[in-house]
């Protein structure tokens, strides 16, 4: 099998994982051809996109019928459409997760926005999610705000795989990591296994260039003076955030904390890096 440019990712550490799903990639063979041809080595999907799909394509009218039929009502609908989508692919992707050591072959799937500031209204919705979809590469999607991060200790202490989303500041994806280590240490406390749960840390990238660039160019237009010294910021800040990021990973991987769970099978709580498309066309 001919090397592609995400097997050399792959040879480096690094792996891509899909951010789109849809029911015509998984049951036209598309999504098994990238991960077996291509190297993608997992996926993500949020409300957007599923709404994407579905209103792009004619595959899921007979369900939407059928499912309306028996008195559900959208979000009902919708979650049934989820969690046979996310099934799906987690069964095409688990040969991933299971020659990678649980590290990789994953599917996200996202509790709903409107639980974004409900710890208890997340939780909930994670475990049903979870039981539904009964797949161990399913990762559940939890956004980090301040109510978030406490589901996210809760369900990684009972063994959930979190994806802890929406993370653009570097204090808020230190307590990202400070709920992961208090999850693992939680699960060290009670007798639990720490080597079967895995998290990753969603870090958003070129959004930040989009908000900070905005008010750069408000600048150029009060300091004409430092108008090059601004331009040169201009499409920077985003990845300067991100290895800021990533330096508060390998000192926390380094730390005598996590190294005592690692001692135990931990892993590490990989960053994810998130919306990666460039916005500007500059």
């Amino acid at each position: 099998m001919s090397q592609t440019p995400l097997h050399e990712l792959h040879a480096h550490g690094q792996s891509v994982w899909l951010d789109f799903l849809s029911r015509d990639l998984v049951d036209s063979g598309e999504l098994a051809r990238l991960v077996a041809e291509e190297g993608v080595r997992g996926m993500t999907s949020n409300p957007t996109i599923f709404q994407e799909a579905i209103k792009g394509s004619d595959t899921y009218d007979e369900d939407i019928r059928r499912l309306g039929a028996q008195g559900l009502s959208p979000e009902e609908m919708f979650e049934v459409i989820a969690v046979d989508d996310i099934s799906a692919a987690c069964d095409v992707l688990r040969p991933v997760y299971d020659e990678s050591g649980m590290t990789d072959g994953f599917v996200s799937l996202e509790v709903s926005p409107r639980l974004a500031h409900d710890t208890e209204g997340t939780v909930e919705e994670a475990r049903r999610l979870v039981a539904a979809v009964d797949r161990p590469n399913l990762m559940i999607k939890v956004p980090a705000t301040p109510a978030g991060l406490p589901a996210v200790e809760t369900l990684i202490s009972e063994g959930v795989n979190v994806n802890i989303t929406l993370i653009f500041a570097q204090a808020v994806y230190r307590g990202v990591v400070d709920a992961y280590l208090c999850a693992l240490e939680n699960r060290a406390a009670a007798g639990e296994p720490v080597d079967d749960v895995a998290s990753v840390a969603s870090t958003f990238v070129s959004r930040i260039d989009t908000a900070v660039d905005a008010q750069l160019e408000e600048l150029l237009a009060e300091r004409a003076d430092d108008a090059d010294e601004i331009r040169s910021l201009l499409g920077k800040v985003a990845i300067a955030n991100s290895k800021a990021v990533y330096e508060i990973f390998e000192e926390i991987s380094a730390s005598e904390r996590y190294q005592a769970l690692a001692a135990d099978g931990a892993q590490p709580q990989r960053p994810l890096w998130a919306s990666t498309s460039t916005k500007n066309p500059r």
